[in-house]
């Protein structure tokens, strides 16, 4: 994807994404703080955080439990790894799906931001095969398109938390950031 086009759909996605938090009824912002909600906090756009890469899938896909924030276990099925260099550094992180039947990668992720400039229990990113596969058979893996998952802004919903093989010893600063 061209560079200003990139540029273009992810400030629509952001920009959609701050009216969703303020005006939808699903928005986990609760009701009472939306009038106080000036928008999301984001780095700057990096296409250097931008990679387009193949997924080597994994031969045996096997069942990963993953720990969710009220303790209870989600069943994940670890379906195949990026590997990237950010800063002259290997790094690979793991794509997970539902169930095999279904066709949305979700890929978490902490790194040496959680915690400090962005949310401690880390990020997540979902990728769809129309979208973010292109004609080359190369998956759009874009950090800036990171994003905090709902339980950082409300303590009733319930997220998945990160698996340790996903937790990367680089910053990765692009996406969503704490809020402001």
């Amino acid at each position: 994807m061209e560079i200003f086009k990139w540029k273009e759909q992810v400030e629509k996605e952001r920009r959609e994404k701050d009216e969703f938090f303020i005006v939808d009824p699903n928005s986990p912002i609760p009701l009472e703080n939306r009038f106080k909600f000036e928008g999301l906090n984001y780095y700057s756009l990096n296409q250097s955080y931008r990679f387009e890469l193949g997924l080597h899938e994994h031969n045996e896909k096997k069942t990963l439990n993953v720990e969710d924030t009220r303790g209870e276990i989600r069943k994940f099925v670890r379906w195949g790894e990026f590997r990237f260099k950010i800063d002259d550094k290997e790094c690979a992180i793991q794509a997970y799906k539902v169930d095999a039947d279904n066709q949305r990668l979700f890929v978490p992720f902490r790194d040496k931001t959680s915690g400090k400039e962005t949310y401690g229990a880390g990020r997540y990113l979902d990728l769809l095969p129309e979208g973010d596969v292109n004609r080359n058979e190369k998956w759009a893996l874009d950090f800036n398109r990171a994003y905090n998952p709902f339980c950082a802004y409300n303590e009733d919903y319930v997220c998945p938390l990160v698996p340790p093989e996903n937790w990367l010893d680089v910053e990765i600063q692009a996406g969503e950031k704490n809020s402001s």
